[in-house]
């Protein structure tokens, strides 16, 4: 297939061009490099079957050639970005969706939608099932990435419904692994980048709430296994071993050899307390399940970090300033610097 990634140089996008290159897809990445990262995808870039365009999928923009399938990923996704990016947040979920989706409509093309498990918002059913409707403060800090993913699913059905688009959506829980940004605000980042550092790891609250860790090659996985599929979802994709935030911390600590205290903080509005996915409608219909061991996947991560020149903060990397691909198609474009 030809595969239209949008947000392929992030740190799950980067992953899912991999694993499509692998098996032989070819793959065209749309990205604005605001948060993904140009080393996340520099090795794809001399792969025939890759090309990388520079645009803002909330802009109008063209992809020439056939495409079988998009995959939507394009968004802030960490506490961080879309904090400080709350507008460009909602524009993803929302103009960027449609977009999108009227891409994969006009090439008759397979679409996936990566929601999230943020839908669910601080949930008050455990563990968390697809047909749960959530508990989402609309107004609150998080509500500008919680309200874009649930905006967005309800506009991918609404294609489906009434122009038979084919259509998936995946719900992607809490996932971890190599090339994750050291500050992008999410907890396996930060602990690991802290105890490395020989700094104190900051647990908010009383370090009892919980959060359910995907390896972040289980969940690749998972989004081929909807991709391949016609099928419309929603699905669960993430782990349902459940974890507490201070049992997270400990084990970091273990692995990484540090010695460095806990620093508690006040618990940050609106974070949940609980979270955990229900499974199996990813397994009796997909035939998914996560494989990977957390203390293994952890260890993997910790490896990467280390590997990296520094694991101080990397910013954000900037897009080129010529046009690439707004109106137009810029084809196998220029990394940003």
């Amino acid at each position: 297939m030809r595969v239209v990634v949008s947000g392929g140089s992030g740190f799950l996008g980067s992953h899912l061009c991999e694993a499509l290159l692998r098996r032989g897809d070819s793959v065209r990445c749309l990205d604005d490099f605001s948060s993904g990262r140009a080393s996340n995808i520099a090795h794809l870039m001399h792969e025939p079957g890759f090309e990388c365009t520079t645009c803002d999928v909330t802009d109008r923009f063209r992809v020439s050639g056939p495409v079988d399938a998009v995959v939507h990923l394009a968004s802030p996704a960490s506490p961080f970005d879309y904090a400080r990016r709350p507008l460009e947040t909602l524009a993803a979920g929302s103009r960027g969706t449609e977009n999108l989706l009227r891409l994969a409509a006009e090439h008759h093309a397979r679409f996936v939608l990566a929601s999230t498990s943020e839908v669910y918002g601080d949930p008050t059913e455990h563990p968390q099932d697809e047909e749960y409707w959530g508990n989402v403060n609309p107004i609150g800090p998080r509500s500008v990435y919680d309200e874009s993913k649930r905006f967005a699913e309800a506009l991918t059905m609404a294609y489906r419904r009434s122009r038979d688009a084919d259509t998936g959506i995946a719900r992607i829980f809490n996932t971890y692994g190599p090339r994750m940004r050291a500050h992008d605000g999410r907890v396996v980042s930060t602990f690991v980048r802290q105890a490395l550092d020989k700094e104190p790891l900051t647990v908010f609250g009383d370090g009892g709430q919980t959060r359910s860790l995907c390896y972040v090659d289980d969940l690749i996985r998972g989004l081929l296994a909807l991709l391949d599929t016609s099928l419309p979802g929603p699905y669960n994709l993430g782990n349902s071993e459940e974890r507490t935030v201070r049992e997270l911390a400990e084990l970091v600590l273990r692995l990484t050899g540090s010695a460095g205290p806990l620093r508690f903080l006040p618990l940050p509005v609106d974070d949940p307390t609980r979270r955990r996915p229900a499974l199996a409608r990813a397994r009796e219909e997909l035939g998914w399940r996560p494989r990977v061991p957390l203390e293994e996947g952890l260890r993997r991560t910790v490896a990467w970090f280390a590997t990296q020149p520094a694991t101080s903060v990397h910013p954000p990397e900037r897009p080129v300033t010529q046009p690439a691909a707004t109106s137009g198609d810029g084809g196998r474009g220029p990394l940003p610097s």
